[in-house]
């Protein structure tokens, strides 16, 4: 096999891991937390996005195969750190919140108009905290007039 397939298929080992245990964080402390009704599978597939994914894969696999071992050793076990770290409640949180929600955002259906932030943005529904009910409510997207 070339060195260059080995590169790319030790890329996305690496990086499939680190998307693993980034995307687990974010279940445990951010999905979890709201008790939003998402398999993380589905979260997993809907926020994966291929050009970071590819990106990540190439200089991962250059970084492990063209470099030399402590350069490779130093620059993955960091990426490695920086994804369990989602791992850790608050950081699973915030990342969570950076990456799936929306804040200050107003959505209106034939009835009402509802005014808070999106709390996850998922395949048929909008997970939505709601600010003057001060509660969580699950929208329907075919119901909700206008673009998200």
């Amino acid at each position: 096999m070339s060195k260059f397939f080995q590169a790319l298929l030790s890329g996305m080992f690496f990086t499939f891991i680190l998307d693993f245990f980034l995307f687990l964080g974010i279940k445990l402390n951010y999905i979890d937390y709201y008790e939003i009704d998402l398999y993380y599978n589905i979260l997993f597939a809907d926020n994966q996005d291929f050009l970071i994914f590819l990106f990540f894969t190439l200089l991962i696999g250059y970084v492990t195969l063209y470099t030399n071992i402590k350069l490779a050793l130093v620059f993955v076990g960091s990426l490695f750190l920086l994804s369990f770290a989602t791992l850790i409640a608050p950081i699973g949180n915030s990342v969570g919140a950076y990456m799936l929600s929306k804040e200050n955002v107003i959505l209106q259906t034939s009835r009402f108009s509802y005014h808070g932030d999106i709390l996850y943005n998922g395949r048929k529904t909008v997970t939505f905290y709601d600010t003057e009910l001060q509660k969580i409510i699950i929208l329907d997207k075919k119901k909700i007039k206008g673009k998200i």
